[in-house]
């Protein structure tokens, strides 16, 4: 992972340092698999752009809360949100640098991104022919779903450090691992999750071996 710092002036009445510090992030490319296969005419550049479109939002958003005197994004954010956010701008990035796919109009459809005019108004409730895009903070990618699939499935792995102290020498928000796997409904197990809860369904041990061998990059 390659960074850029800048320090910026602040002016509050907080007992922080006068100049925080706010890095630009990047992904290794000597953590790249270059000999992974990607389906839909993917290419690892769409990757290694998606996520350099992320990484330089939350720098031009942190730049500014720390030029103000308030926290990072990445300090503010539950986890829960967080997720939601990333997975939400990696769809939109991945479908802006593919040369196939695009964001899956159809609202909580699935998967997130479809062929472009394989289905009508590229809107599809519940189609095969595209990308399911996860995030998760759990190391090695195992995450819930909404139901056990038939689905090629993208999990982008990151980390936030929001514990370090002093609060201006925290790491910026990273991708650490990620995974683009076709998986198939017998490589998921149900979580029983009582009569209130939502029911979801997560890879199991195979499956998810399965998936860790599709992997695009890994620090």
């Amino acid at each position: 992972m390659l960074t850029s710092r800048v320090r910026i002036p602040i002016n509050n009445n907080r007992s922080v340092s006068p100049f925080m510090s706010v890095i630009r992030n990047t992904l290794d490319f000597a953590k790249v698999n270059a000999a992974k296969v990607l389906p839909f005419e993917l290419r690892m550049q769409d990757f290694l752009l998606a996520t350099q479109d992320i990484y330089d939002f939350f720098f031009d958003v942190n730049t500014n809360l720390v030029a103000k005197g308030l926290d990072r994004l990445d300090d503010t954010l539950r986890p829960a949100i967080m997720s939601g956010v990333l997975s939400d701008m990696l769809t939109a990035s991945l479908a802006k640098h593919s040369r196939t796919l695009v964001v899956n109009s159809y609202f909580n459809g699935h998967p997130d991104l479809v062929v472009r005019g394989k289905y009508p108004l590229n809107a599809a409730k519940a189609g095969e022919f595209g990308v399911e895009i996860k995030t998760t903070r759990k190391p090695g990618g195992a995450v819930d779903t909404h139901g056990a699939r038939n689905q090629w499935m993208c999990v982008f792995v990151y980390t936030v450090d929001n514990t370090s102290e002093p609060a201006i020498t925290r790491r910026p928000m990273s991708f650490t691992e990620i995974y683009l796997g076709e998986v198939q409904v017998d490589d998921f197990r149900k979580n029983a999750r009582g009569e209130l809860g939502t029911r979801t369904a997560t890879l199991h041990a195979n499956g998810i071996a399965k998936l860790r061998k599709s992997w695009i990059y890994k620090v």
